[in-house]
């Protein structure tokens, strides 16, 4: 039975889907105007494997995770850059594919663009003004937020406390309001600016109002699970609830979940953009091993805050390496397995019971950090049984698959070494022969020399292995 922190509650919740054995899920997807921050990647990762084990425990989950192309940061790149703002989203939702590629997030079911809604965003807002949520002031459109009576139960605010921030601001949109606390859902344009036509005039949807229409034009007027950052909870998923539950009547979303913050320095400071301590994905994956980052952000609780440092990343590189070497020791087995054995049976229940461990711990909200400890018994088992004198394919085959399951659930892929090229396959067995002749100064020079291309030779008791050095 899975369990889910829902932050709406603050309480962890049986999940249970609107539809048997289906999960409708949309999370917040990135504003395109710039490569992401690993801290937008720690988001994406953390959402994805969520999505993975939800399959692993046998649902279909619709995935769906939008693109922000529309915004004022969109805008000022493409000032900057000379291009349209239409280009400035192509490059970069092209790099974000790139870059989550090379992270092996599985493509969402569905990637809806804010442009690509424009109609469905007008006729929500016009159906908020004629319920009397929302307001035309001189060509903005804002939604009155003290006419939703539970505004602030998903981040625990209350009206007042939020009127004593709002009162403080000032500027030309703060005029424009019935109150302070109304926000925007439609934006007149300024000259030149790229705007849609509407029946409020020239302009653009505000932020909060494209994931309300996405999520339920793509999913239904109530769906599953909302997901996304820490950062979202207030006031942007505040505000899809007030908008989404005032047009349909109907809840929006049945569990909430938002990922912890990547953090950096010694003061462990949040990762972002405007703070210009960010490190992109895009630079990262050319710098280390993308299996590498994908391990370190998934493997730590995704509610939990991630430091992000050399030295962690170097911790997850000597773990992730331990379980490679657990899958190659035991693949190299079978070579000298025999197909069966008699205590198949007592080993073959000891992987049941640390497959019911590991899922115990996963159905437990998620619990990443829990569920990897197991993988690490499992690859100690695995280690322990390839020592073996006599070892069975039978016990080889479902621990591999065990393994290689649970690893997909993190993103992980284990491939077998790719075949060795003519020249060293070649020296790999004149040197094999060079020890039977007990030539034994010929087999030293050749393991130096294999060496120096990268080739690390492993004298074990079934023969010679090899594994490319790091």
């Amino acid at each position: 039975m899975i369990q889910i922190y829902n932050t709406l509650t603050r309480e962890k919740e049986k999940f249970v889907p609107l539809e048997a054995g289906k999960v409708k899920m949309y999370v917040c997807g990135p504003t395109v105007y710039n490569y992401i921050h690993i801290g937008n990647g720690r988001s994406t990762i953390a959402f994805d494997t969520i999505r993975r084990y939800f399959e692993y425990r046998g649902y279909e989950v619709n995935y769906v995770s939008n693109f922000t192309d529309v915004d004022d940061k969109i805008i000022r790149a493409a000032e900057e850059l000379k291009i349209t703002a239409k280009e400035v989203a192509d490059r970069f939702i092209e790099a974000f594919q790139e870059d989550t590629g090379a992270l092996n997030i599985k493509p969402a079911t569905s990637n809806p663009r804010v442009v690509e809604y424009m109609a469905d965003i007008l006729t929500f807002i016009e159906v908020l003004i004629e319920k009397g949520y929302a307001y035309e002031s001189q060509g903005d459109v804002y939604y009155r937020t003290r006419k939703f009576p539970s505004y602030g139960k998903l981040s625990g605010q209350s009206v007042d406390e939020l009127e004593i921030g709002a009162s403080q601001r000032t500027g030309e949109e703060q005029d424009l309001k019935e109150d302070p606390l109304d926000f925007a859902l439609w934006k007149s344009s300024k000259a030149n600016e790229i705007s849609w036509d509407s029946p409020w005039g020239s302009g653009r949807p505000g932020w909060h109002i494209e994931c309300s229409v996405m999520a339920t034009k793509l999913l239904g007027d109530t769906i599953d699970i909302h997901g996304g950052g820490q950062d979202l909870e207030f006031p942007h998923h505040e505000n899809e609830i007030a908008q989404s539950e005032a047009k349909t009547g109907k809840t929006f979303a049945n569990y909430w979940m938002h990922n912890g913050f990547v953090t950096v320095g010694e003061t462990d400071e949040k990762m972002s953009k405007s703070l210009g301590n960010f490190v992109t994905v895009h630079e990262l994956v050319k710098q280390v091993d993308p299996q590498v980052l994908r391990f370190f952000m998934a493997t730590t609780h995704y509610r939990r805050p991630i430091r992000y440092s050399e030295t962690t990343m170097k911790e997850a590189a000597v773990n992730l390496q331990k379980l490679k070497t657990a899958f190659e020791n035991l693949s190299f087995r079978k070579e000298t397995a025999e197909e069966s054995l008699a205590d198949d049976k007592q080993l073959l229940e000891e992987l049941t019971l640390l497959e019911d461990r590991f899922t115990i711990e996963m159905d437990d909200d998620f619990n990443t950090a829990n569920g990897i400890t197991v993988v690490y018994e499992l690859a100690k088992w695995m280690n322990q049984y390839s020592e073996r004198k006599m070892v069975s394919m039978l016990v080889i085959e479902a621990a591999i698959e065990k393994l290689l399951q649970w690893l997909n659930v993190f993103g992980i892929i284990l491939l077998s070494e790719e075949l060795l090229d003519e020249e060293v396959d070649q020296l790999i067995s004149e040197r094999n022969q060079a020890r039977k002749d007990r030539d034994f100064a010929r087999s030293d020079e050749i393991r130096d020399l294999l060496k120096d291309k990268g080739i690390i030779l492993e004298d074990t008791p079934q023969g010679t292995r090899w594994r490319r050095s790091e």
